[in-house]
């Protein structure tokens, strides 16, 4: 019985945000779009949980939805236009038909994969100290990827502020 809810719970997290993703990109109005990505977030966390991925459920939680996404429907709202709808227009373009037809074969041929893979539980033991886990991973482990990824992240945003800065050539 407590497997029947776990794969129940996770049909309904994954229709959710499933569905709140592709109300993301279908809907015209932007704020619309942008509270339908908090509800995608929400999902993902909901999924993270039902991993037994305490901390990551909570950073979704806090740093996506609570600082993110709440940003977009901020920054949406506080922008100063005349007339929004119709900013996130997708009705006549033809590339989001073909954006459209080729995330629909991928989602058939993913669910053709897991249909016929057999799959197996793990018998591993079950982490209880999430957090204490991960930093040892990042901090041993996986410190070249982090720093690389920190390197990474740094070229972005400098690279953000001089596009959004204009160069004087």
């Amino acid at each position: 019985m407590n497997e029947l809810i776990y794969t129940v719970a996770f049909y309904i997290f994954a229709a959710i945000t499933v569905a709140a993703a592709f109300g993301v990109v279908t809907k015209s109005n932007l704020v619309h779009s942008a509270l339908l990505l908090a509800l995608c977030f929400i999902g993902v966390s909901g999924l993270y949980v039902l991993l037994q991925a305490d901390f990551l459920a909570a950073v979704q939680i806090l740093i996506y939805n609570g600082a993110i996404a709440i940003v977009f429907v901020l920054g949406t709202m506080l922008t100063r236009r005349s007339q929004r709808h119709g900013t996130n227009d997708t009705e006549v373009n033809i590339p989001s038909r073909v954006v459209t037809l080729v995330s629909g074969l991928f989602v058939v041929v993913t669910l053709g994969v897991i249909a016929t893979t057999p799959w197996h539980y793990s018998s591993s033991v079950i982490v209880e100290d999430t957090p204490s886990l991960l930093a040892q991973l990042i901090l041993t482990d996986y410190m070249v990827v982090m720093e690389a990824a920190a390197v990474l992240l740094l070229a972005a945003m400098i690279g953000a502020i001089v596009l959004a800065k204009g160069v004087e050539e």
